[in-house]
């Protein structure tokens, strides 16, 4: 009877941790049974937080926000069934992080030429702005630190803020000075992802006749090589789209800018799994669930720590997929792989 006792318990022992393992790959040490969407919960309104059944904005209530009196863009809800009021954000520039200027898009072409920045920029920061279009539903620090879900010893104790221009950065007027440049001058070019020369560019964009992006892929043999050992994540996107944009009527790879939601997928919080048909050869490319933070569409993984010279860890490798030439390959270390 204590043996059939002691067998059973073994047995319960293994389904209870098979049933709490969240990760396929990459080592298992990130967040376990949260309800994926994590923060972007908000507050109880799930989903219709962000997409409004009904009536755009008006379907939440609006918002107190600066600077937007009339509360009356006629076309709230009519891309994504957007439902936070992204008036006061129309025609808004600001000037980020190393002088790098986005105006957003104003009525007139948010939900024509220009919808990947409406999509991609605006919507986020009706939320996250933290100047003109403080978000309902904010209290303007890190849900998982709030939660008490950071890794311990990682972080510090202050609030992490989630209302990028309620601090002054570098001074400038936006209020963005200390944030990471999104939006049309922020390219792959300008970080080196990207040239125009065939035989050494790091990647491959390809223009369709639509001028859309059709295609990304690894180029050169660095790229190449840090492909093998990490992926190209937040450029390859998601199932429903690639990573970066291009300006309407694109004709070059060299157009492809970052948007929010090219670091971030909003619907994720903490687990990364690679959409299928890209990133073909990369280190996650044969699918899996790996652990990330912050909504970042990568794995991107600070609670691994670095407990292995031989090995780069997620969140280093993560920004490297833009800013390459920092990248292990381009130094000619091509068996550094990634710890996850």
């Amino acid at each position: 009877m204590k043996k059939l006792l002691f067998v059973m318990f073994v047995v319960m022992l293994a389904v209870g941790m098979a049933a709490a393992q969240s990760y396929t790959a990459g080592g298992g040490t990130g967040l376990y049974g949260i309800d994926i969407l994590g923060a972007h919960q908000n507050g109880g309104r799930g989903c219709a937080g962000c997409h409004a059944p009904h009536s755009g904005a008006a379907g939440g209530g609006g918002n107190a926000a600066t600077n937007a009196a009339a509360f009356n863009d006629p076309l709230s809800g009519s891309a994504a069934l957007f439902g936070q009021d992204v008036t006061p954000l129309l025609g808004y520039t600001i000037t980020l992080g190393n002088g790098y200027v986005e105006t957003l898009p104003g009525e007139a072409t948010a939900y024509t030429t220009q919808t990947a920045e409406l999509e991609g920029i605006t919507m986020c920061l009706a939320c996250h702005d933290g100047v003109v279009a403080k978000g309902q539903m904010m209290n303007g620090q890190s849900w998982e630190q709030r939660m008490g879900l950071l890794p311990s010893t990682v972080y510090g104790t202050r609030p992490i803020p989630t209302l990028l221009g309620n601090d002054s950065g570098d001074g400038n007027t936006s209020g963005y000075g200390n944030d990471h440049p999104v939006g049309v001058q922020a390219t792959l070019a300008a970080v080196g992802a990207w040239s125009n020369n065939a035989t050494t560019s790091p990647l491959t964009i390809t223009i369709n006749a639509n001028g859309a992006i059709s295609n990304i892929v690894p180029n050169n043999a660095a790229y190449v090589a840090f492909n093998a050992n990490y992926g190209y994540p937040a450029i390859a996107g998601s199932r429903w789209g690639w990573g970066v944009s291009v300006p309407a009527g694109a004709t070059s790879g060299g157009q492809a800018f970052l948007t929010c939601t090219t670091c971030h997928n909003q619907h994720a919080m903490y687990v990364y799994t690679a959409p299928a048909g890209k990133q073909t050869g990369a280190s996650i490319a044969g699918g899996g669930y790996y652990p990330t933070y912050f909504f970042i569409n990568s794995p991107y993984n600070p609670g691994a720590g670095n407990t292995n010279p031989n090995v780069a860890v997620s969140t280093t490798q993560f920004c490297r997929q833009c800013h390459v030439t920092e990248s292990n390959e381009y130094a000619g270390i091509t068996t550094v792989t990634t710890q996850y």
